[in-house]
């Protein structure tokens, strides 16, 4: 009976040990710890962060302030994600060079190209400085004067606390306003693109594949730190060197096994792990629909288009992407918050905490929380609504009206800045929007343009609705703007902003569709943004007391942080789900899977001829397993958005993947975390060495690692394949 209690004891420890979770590394002592070693990990916390000594942050910068990289080698090699080094390889591209479709490789440090504005940044030293951000805040009457205080005591402490001449002091909230973090940090500004795969192996599958499993993606991409000659960050010189890292992963090509522990370090961006019950609802049923619904107007009247014409699919490729990759998360968003009873859940949950509160006798402090949250979220439906279907149409999926909107700001800033504000702005207006107009089809914006202002018209709160826009023939009023407007042609655009600023605004208010875009403007501005701000600080508020009670009240709960966009760990086991009824994902994808997918030619499936020959040959070097070559593999890691080129390590601490993705139901872990069915997608690292060593010839890069086989307990010579 001992021996049953033990085993039970052991089962509900494991499984609360994958409950997800994105943790501050600087406190992973205790809990956590012991988390992670239930799971398999052999590191100890002190491994994973340390200021005394090398550690496994030291090997985890920022990359560019949107994604994650991991230092691989000894001379400041990093790794990351081929979407993440798009903008670098992008730029470097050219009709006699086009490294996105053959890729880029420098076999020799000196061919290694540099990046302008491109960064990494190390966290040096985290520390908690609550005590200090919250000085002289509790007496203030108003939250609008809290906030002002907070930040006025960051600026202050930002300065005056200690650091080097080259380092910078970075203060972040956690636990919604309850915790602040200072970190200081190192930003090395000349980093080199030193390898990327073609972007039919770096970004195989496309938008079909985006968001879901199985995944055959080789998304990885190789860039290089330089230092001055103190290993001290500088901005571009000949005259830097490779940077020496305090910390280096070695990379294990003993690859995974389902249930094999997996940490994932990185910079997850946003997370909203702590949201009511009425805010869920809400999302599920209100806003992400809306939002959904615009773009899939958007989406159909683009993909209509681009497949009868090659030059609008040129066109519109990159834009279709942008405004699909949402789409399709709040989606699988939505079905997973369904599918996994997250609503259900939390009213359960907020029935307990209503009993924790009266049996702490907190009544007065925390008793009327989940009211005040239903009456807060029923005031500012309408208002977020609103204001969902302004963004959505006016600023992110009709480009005509974005112009107009532009233009709209142009004439606010002459009454708030003046002339000379509104000239530069308008100088820059007329130099920068030939870009715009380069790939903008009136006609297919004419047809976005017709269905979402019949959305905009019809669905969203009808208080806001520009009168305009009441009863109109919306038909008529599609084909008068772009038959009329200056807007769908630069040329006219730049004439319209010829001249002093009575002159432009002239002629800027005899266009039909500034007028229109004018007034949807003014009455977001004056009718829907002062009253969604002044009711969403209300919730902030309350959020920020909900979360000091959850942490006050649940003391040994698993509360973690939501994400913030600084260095966090995550950690579970190489798992596949079951996403629906009689459907089994299995945790591992391989090559022969890319060739299931392969259709010649086409932008999202074809294969590079050596790449199918190396299939063929099954040549996979020592990187293949039983005849096979791993692609992808799945965990119960808690990522998003930011995770991206996070590495993934086993136990030990070596690498063992990257991380560039989650699977389609399991994208609500950005609200709620259901282990069942939240998996994050990783790129084997034998897939990225393969590609590396057997495709691309880069040996160089090969004899740079610390090749390791922890399973085996043997470190073998690095590969000269």
């Amino acid at each position: 009976m001992k021996s049953l209690k033990l085993l039970l004891l052991l089962f509900v420890i494991q499984t609360q040990a994958q409950q997800g979770g994105m943790w501050i590394p600087s406190l992973l002592q205790g809990m956590n710890e012991k988390e992670m070693k239930n799971l398999g990990m052999k590191m100890t916390a002190a491994d994973i962060y340390s200021v005394n000594k090398s550690s496994l942050k030291d090997a985890v910068p920022h990359f560019n302030g949107g994604c994650t990289s991991e230092v691989i080698s000894p001379k400041g090699l990093i790794l990351t994600n081929h979407h993440c080094g798009f903008d670098a390889i992008q730029t470097h591209s050219s009709v006699e060079h086009d490294y996105l479709t053959n890729g880029f490789w420098a076999y020799k440090m000196e061919d290694e190209l540099p990046n302008e504005d491109l960064e990494v940044t190390f966290i040096i030293k985290i520390e908690d400085v609550t005590t200090k951000v919250l000085e002289g805040v509790a007496a203030l009457p108003s939250e609008a004067d809290k906030q002002k205080k907070i930040q006025e005591n960051i600026v202050a402490l930002s300065k005056s606390l200690p650091k080097e001449s080259w380092q910078e002091n970075k203060i972040r909230t956690f636990y919604e306003g309850n915790q602040y973090m200072l970190f200081v940090t190192e930003t090395y500004k000349d980093v080199r693109l030193v390898g990327a795969p073609p972007s039919s192996i770096g970004k195989f599958g496309s938008d079909t594949d985006n968001w879901v499993w199985p995944r055959h993606t080789g998304d990885f991409s190789l860039f290089r730190i330089y230092a001055d000659k103190n290993n001290r960050p500088a901005a571009y010189s000949k005259d830097n060197v490779p940077y020496v890292p305090k910390h280096f992963l070695p990379i294990s090509l003993d690859g995974v096994a389902e249930d094999d522990f997996t940490l994932v370090f990185g910079y997850p961006g946003k997370t909203n792990e702590y949201l009511p019950a009425v805010a869920i609802e809400q999302i599920v049923n209100e806003l992400n629909p809306a939002k959904i619904e615009i773009r899939d107007k958007a989406l159909k009247v683009q993909d209509g288009f681009m497949r009868k014409d090659n030059a609008i699919k040129i066109q519109y490729a990159s834009k279709y992407a942008g405004i699909a990759n949402y789409w399709k998360k709040w989606i699988g968003e939505t079905q997973g918050l369904k599918k996994s009873n997250a609503v259900a859940i939390k009213k359960k949950q907020e029935v307990a905490f209503q009993e924790k509160v009266v049996k702490a006798g907190k009544q007065a402090e925390y008793g009327n929380l989940l009211a005040d949250f239903d009456k807060s979220y029923k005031e500012i439906a309408p208002y977020a609504s609103s204001r969902d279907y302004f963004i959505e149409v006016v600023l992110r999926n009709t480009e005509l009206l974005n112009v107009a909107y532009k233009m709209y700001q142009l004439e606010q800033l002459l009454g708030t800045k003046g002339e000379q504000a509104f000239t530069d702005r308008k100088t820059n207006l007329i130099n920068g929007l030939g870009e715009f107009y380069k790939d903008f089809n009136a006609a297919v914006d004419e047809k976005v343009f017709e269905q979402l202002i019949d959305l905009y018209a019809n669905k969203s709160p009808k208080q806001f609705v520009p009168a305009s826009l009441v009863n109109a023939n919306l038909k008529t009023l599609t084909s008068e703007i772009y038959s009329q407007s200056s807007l769908v042609d630069y040329n006219k655009t730049k004439e319209l902003l010829t001249g002093d600023s009575k002159a432009v605004l002239e002629k800027l208010n005899n266009d039909k569709a500034f007028r229109l875009v004018k007034e949807m403007a003014d009455k977001y501005i004056k009718e829907v943004a002062p009253k969604y701000d002044e009711i969403n600080l209300r919730i902030t508020s309350l959020q920020r007391t909900y979360m000091k009670a959850q942490l006050e009240l649940n003391k040994n709960a698993r509360n973690f942080p939501d994400a913030n966009s600084t260095l966090r760990v995550t950690y579970g086991k190489v798992k596949g789900y079951e996403p629906k009824d009689a459907t089994i994902y299995k945790p591992f994808t391989y090559l022969d899977g890319v060739l299931e997918k392969y259709i010649p030619g086409d932008y999202e499936f074809d294969v590079p001829k050596k790449l199918i020959d190396l299939y063929n040959a099954k040549d996979y070097g020592v990187y293949g397993s039983k005849g096979k070559m791993p692609v992808c593999f799945i965990g119960t890691n808690h990522t998003t958005g930011g995770n991206s080129g996070s590495p993934a390590i086993d136990a030990n601490g070596n690498l063992i993947g990257l991380n560039f993705d989650r699977v389609w139901e399991g994208t609500m872990s950005d609200i709620y975390y259901d282990p069942a069915i939240c998996r994050n997608v990783m790129v084997d690292i034998r897939y990225v060495l393969f590609i590396m060593d057997k495709y691309a010839g880069a040996k160089n890069l090969i004899d740079e690692l610390k090749i390791v086989h922890p399973k085996t307990k043997i470190n073998k010579p690095k590969s000269k394949n």
